[in-house]
């Protein structure tokens, strides 16, 4: 991989894909004490970067492989990107997707054009299986990271971040299984050595980093993340040695600081990250790299999250921050204890958004009863606030977490 190759990609490419902006956050800056540019390559057609490769790849391909077809694994962005470019190409593709994968990416990529085919449980089996009917019926299989023409692809975004912050002095970009922070990190390495560039990858699975500490790839075990878009057992090949020679280091990110990143990039930036795309950003926001007062550039790479896992993570993140909080109050069974308990709430002005009964369990004494009262606050303050008033009125109370 060479620069030359990820400047005539992005020479190639260009009429099709957005360079994505790379906006100035005031918020992040201000919590990390560094000037902080969001890449926010999730605004892709697609909803994130995996574009980029796919495209590039499909252009290079001769009459041959472009008349024969070609076959991709995934389940998610690198599945949705074949398919867009492929279809807008007048390629055909065949993607093959686990067969647990959720009915609206399966969707979306026949939405696309693509013929899908669910086969296998993981990642793994799908794999192989597109790479078996790769050879049964002559198809160019297009992998989703470990490809020269696509890991090229992917480094488009490091040339663009340069272009349009040329005193950029760090990037940090999510790692799963390298083709992005390869491509990246040749491009802009290549062009302004004195650039740091950090990758980053959740806690549970990280293969890359486990990869260069052993110097060669590793199997990992499989894992459950809400970052499933960087989720890969086993770095690649051809990626793992541009990130042994340009990617000055790897942190990993717990499950909650990805999910803080989440919402925190939703409520202060009005920006739709899925978990690898915000996996950088947390990485800076916790503080996992040793940065002060510099220029950083940080990837938002995707936007493709379930609704209802980010309807857990928000509602997870109220929790935590205490702006939602359920609390368990005895009081007696008889008509009215009720209402005088709500009278309390509502003088201190909590909203009531749920109540649950329960007069059998929780230690509950005959003739009382135990209800459970989830409430939307201000913070923490509020709820101490809450707690102080219910004891004062001689509550028996706890906070349910």
């Amino acid at each position: 991989m060479q620069l030359s190759d990820i400047q005539a990609a992005l020479e190639r490419i260009r009429s099709d894909i957005r360079v994505s902006p790379c906006t100035h956050s005031e918020t992040f800056s201000g919590l990390t004490n560094n000037s902080i540019f969001l890449k926010l390559d999730n605004q892709q057609r697609t909803g994130a970067f995996k574009e980029r490769g796919a495209l590039n790849k499909l252009l290079t391909l001769n009459q041959a492989e472009r008349a024969h077809g070609v076959i991709a694994a995934s389940a998610g962005n690198h599945a949705q990107g074949v398919a867009y470019h492929a279809g807008r190409h007048n390629i055909k593709a065949r993607i093959v997707m686990p067969l647990p994968t959720p009915l609206t990416k399966v969707s979306a990529t026949r939405a696309y054009g693509a013929e899908v085919v669910l086969h296998g449980t993981n990642y793994d089996e799908a794999y192989e299986k597109a790479v078996e009917l790769s050879h049964q019926h002559g198809l160019t299989l297009i992998h989703a990271f470990d490809d020269d023409a696509v890991i090229a692809g992917q480094g488009t975004v490091g040339l663009e971040i340069l272009q349009q912050h040329p005193g950029i002095e760090v990037i940090v970009a999510p790692i799963g299984g390298g083709g992005l922070i390869g491509g990246i990190s040749c491009a802009v390495k290549e062009t302004n050595p004195a650039i740091q560039i950090f990758g980053v990858q959740p806690s549970r699975i990280p293969s890359m980093k486990a990869a260069v500490a052993e110097g060669k790839p590793v199997t990992l075990a499989s894992a459950k993340t809400i970052a499933d878009g960087i989720a890969v057992r086993r770095a690649g090949e051809r990626t793992l040695p541009l990130v042994q020679k340009y990617v000055d280091d790897i942190v990993t990110v717990e499950e909650e600081e990805i999910a803080n990143a989440i919402l925190l990039l939703l409520e202060r930036e009005k920006t739709l990250a899925e978990g690898a795309g915000a996996a950088a950003i947390a990485a800076v926001l916790n503080r996992k790299l040793p940065l002060q007062g510099k220029r950083i550039a940080v990837l938002v790479c995707g936007g493709n999250i379930d609704v209802t896992l980010l309807a857990r993570i928000i509602e997870s993140g109220l929790v935590k921050d205490g702006r939602l909080v359920r609390l368990r109050v005895h009081l007696p069974d008889y008509p009215g204890a009720l209402h005088r308990l709500t009278g309390i709430l509502a003088d201190h002005r909590a909203n009531i958004v749920e109540t649950a009964y329960d007069r059998a369990y929780h230690g509950v004494n005959l003739g009382d009863t135990a209800i459970d009262i989830t409430m939307e606050t201000r913070g923490p303050d509020h709820i101490a606030e809450l707690l102080a008033a219910l004891g004062a009125a001689g509550y028996t109370h706890e906070r349910i977490l």
